[in-house]
């Protein structure tokens, strides 16, 4: 995951959205085409654009009073109890119509475009009703045409549980299964299915009821698990064959070794843990030590992550979970452009994939980890074309 095939004073030539061609930039420039455009980076960093595989990005209002409420000591679980927490953001989501659900989004878009994103897997979950999680999907599905952002969708309805469905999860369940999963599925609205896999959500046995129907109807599998305790999520995602376990803050030895056998892919998420004030990281190094291609993302949601920033993420992860800045920025490319199914599209600067790449105001990778809290994105371009940042 070191091993990031760094080209010195090289050059890319574009054609129709695509890499044609890598190597020195003079050699570049000699045999481009008679009339290429030529853009002069100016010696900074040149990398593929970030693919942040797990966002939430839709949704409404915000939970400014529930980070006061943290910093004054109160925790996540606590407040959700409270009627807080995912409740919180459902019940401002549900009273948003579809037009002001998108609006907000676009915005958002363009602040994943500004970290040097080009790339975001999201997913619903703040509907939790048939109408308004078809509502969420409907409108990341809209938003497609709108931004130059590429957006991946997951269907996300066993987020949790229902203020209407307190006290009867069996029947929500039912419901998911028997109404929103066929619908989504219907109207072609997402390629994976998520569940919160965690004490108080949906434990293991509604989990694996769950994600078994969503996988007999074609969809992948994603799963958030492990990230309050260790309920055995990672090791379930395994049985399941899920294309990725997400969070795993808790996840020990066992669920590691499950799902280096099953070939899961852990999605690690170091920004909800520092949002929220807690202390225990992913064992990122035990993971990459067992030969798991794991995968970096922000977890941009309005709750415990409020940050599309791919540069925070990888400071985090050299900072917290001793990861080598060369392998979290493979996390955060590559590896998760595999997460997502599409590795041989993005993720890399090869010739046949996609021209997505940024150019960062550095000279040297390592420095987008190293300095952190200012952005030092210098321009983005999707399929070839410049979509963002002076």
């Amino acid at each position: 995951m070191c091993e990031l095939g760094i080209v010195k004073n090289g050059g890319l030539l574009v054609s129709e959205g695509l890499v044609m061609a890598t190597g020195d930039s003079r050699e570049i420039e000699r045999t481009a085409p008679r009339g290429t455009e030529f853009v002069d980076a100016g010696n900074r960093v040149v990398l593929p654009g970030f693919v942040d595989a797990h966002t939430h990005p839709v949704f409404a209002g915000n939970r400014l009073d529930e980070f006061e409420q943290r910093a004054r000591g109160a925790s996540y679980e606590e407040i959700a109890a409270s009627g807080g927490g995912i409740r919180s953001t459902v019940r401002k989501t549900r009273a948003a119509t579809e037009e002001e659900l998108r609006g907000q989004a676009l915005k958002r878009a363009q602040w994943f475009l500004q970290c040097g994103t080009t790339t975001v897997e999201a997913k619903s979950g703040y509907g939790l009703s048939v109408a308004d999680e078809l509502k969420m999907l409907r409108v990341i599905r809209d938003l497609s045409p709108e931004t130059p952002l590429e957006i991946i969708p997951t269907f996300l309805g066993a987020h949790a549980i229902p203020e209407e469905f307190e006290g009867n999860r069996d029947g929500y369940v039912e419901i998911l299964i028997n109404e929103m999963l066929p619908r989504v599925v219907e109207e072609g609205l997402a390629e994976y299915c998520d569940i919160f896999c965690e004490r108080g959500y949906f434990d293991l046995e509604a989990s694996r009821q769950i994600l078994t129907v969503a996988k007999g109807r074609g969809l992948g599998l994603r799963m958030h698990v492990d990230q309050l305790t260790n309920s055995g999520g990672a090791t379930l995602a395994a049985d399941l064959s899920a294309t990725t376990a997400d969070h795993l803050e808790q996840t020990e030895e066992e669920g590691i070794a499950a799902m280096s056998r099953a070939g899961v892919q852990p999605v690690l998420l170091p920004g909800s843990v520092y949002a929220l004030g807690k202390t225990r990281y992913p064992k990122a190094r035990d993971m990459i030590e067992a030969g798991l291609a794991v995968v970096l993302a922000t977890d941009f949601n309005p709750g415990s992550s409020p940050t599309p920033s791919m540069p925070m993420i990888l400071s985090l992860a050299a900072t917290h979970m001793r990861m080598a800045p060369g392998e979290a920025v493979t996390a955060a490319t590559i590896n998760a452009a595999y997460s997502l199914g599409r590795g041989g599209k993005i993720g890399s600067l090869e010739a046949g994939k996609l021209a997505n790449f940024a150019i960062f105001n550095c000279e040297d990778y390592r420095e987008l980890a190293y300095y952190f809290g200012f952005p030092q994105t210098h321009s983005v371009f999707v399929k070839g074309q410049r979509v963002g940042v002076a």
